[in-house]
Parts: C-alpha cells; structure tokens; sequence
C-alpha cells in the first residue's frame, strides 16, 4: 500500500505580500490614512508571528483564522483610504503628485489584497488544497485545469495546485484589464469579488489619476 505525498505550499509569498501592502501604505500622506503611515507594518508583522508559529505546530485552524484576521485588516485600510482619497478630491488639498503616488500605491496594494483572498478562499483554502493534491475543482478555472492527462504528463503537471503567484497573476489581470482574461470565474463569490476588484481598480486609474493631472 502506497501512500500519496502531500505537497506543502510555501506561504511566504502570502506573507510577503501582506507587508508589502504595510510598506506601501507608507507612500500616503498622513491625512489619506488612518493612524501613522508604519501602523500597518507591525500589526501586519505582529499576526504573522503566531499565524507561522500555529502552521508549525499544526493548528491549521488557527493558522487559518489569523490568516483571515489579517487579510480583513489590510482589506478595511485599503478601503477607508480609497474612500478618504476621493472625499478629498474637491477639496484639492493635495497636490496633483501626492494623488498620483497615493493612485499606485492604492492600485497595487488593490493588486495584493484580493490576491490574497482569492487564494485563501478557492478550493477551502491553501490547507485543503494541499490535502486534496490534485487541484481539480475550484471558483477559478486555470488553464492547466484544462489540459489532457497526456498534455499534464508531458508538462509534468499530474499533480499540478494552484499557488500564491497563479492568484497574483490573476489579481494583476483583474486590476490592468478589469477582467480575469485567461482563467474564467465559475463561483458566485468569486465573481462578486472580481466586480468589487475591477471597480475599485477603475476608480483609482480613471478618478484618481485623471484629477491628479487636471482633467476633472
């Protein structure tokens, strides 16, 4: 009797991403932001600690709550600073090169954040994924979903999961094309998740930036 192996997917681009998003909220100015500009770096920082330390012990339930927790933190930043953003468009208190700078930083942090969701809500999560082996089913269709048993064995993709950089390609595309282009949404969350994504990637690329160089 054999017994399958399970490929353990490293979580340190999921990590990395969420304090990139810390790092990038630095390029705001004080009044785009809540709290001083580093506060997001050590919370972010602070959860990573015991989200790692219960992955190594084996609570991946815990491991998957603080995932969560800190997923939801970076989210409802984002969102409070787009918002401050736009209400502080009549009142052209920043300048044309502080909007520009807070448009890119809230559109790749955009980027970072629903690739985060994405990949820790497709399939039950990392964890599930993982335990599954084969990725088969899920709210994304990838196109190595859908290569023959033959093109996988050629590939060397028999086993192939999705991982943190296939949900970041996604998110990218989602945000530049406002569409998921090469790999089609098949579940009702994932669908509204993309909308929420696109729309929110239209308003800081055509809002934001068009009043940064004075065309409304």
């Amino acid at each position: 009797m054999t017994t399958r192996s399970i490929h353990l997917e490293p979580r340190w681009p999921a990590l990395l991403a969420l304090l990139a998003v810390g790092g990038l909220r630095l390029a705001l100015p004080e009044s785009l932001s809540v709290g001083p500009g580093w506060l997001l770096i050590p919370i972010v920082a602070g959860l990573t600690i015991p989200t790692v330390l219960a992955r190594l012990h084996g609570d991946n339930r815990l491991n998957q709550v603080l995932g969560y927790l800190m997923v939801s933190i970076v989210t409802v930043d984002m969102v409070w600073s787009l918002g401050l953003l736009l209400l502080a468009l009549p009142s052209h208190k920043e300048t044309p090169k502080e909007l520009l700078i807070s448009a890119a930083a809230l559109w790749i942090t955009n980027i970072l954040v629903f690739a985060s969701w994405y990949w820790r809500l497709d399939a039950g999560g990392p964890r599930a994924r993982e335990l599954r082996g084969v990725h088969t089913d899920g709210a994304f269709l990838f196109p190595q979903m859908t290569l023959d048993q033959q093109s996988k064995r050629v590939m060397g993709e028999q086993c192939w999961s999705p991982g943190f950089i296939d949900y970041l390609f996604l998110a990218f595309n989602t945000s530049t094309a406002f569409s998921p282009t090469d790999t089609p949404v098949l579940s009702s969350w994932a669908k509204v998740m993309v909308m929420i994504q696109a729309l929110i990637s239209f308003t800081t690329v055509a809002l934001l930036a068009a009043r940064a160089v004075n065309i409304l």
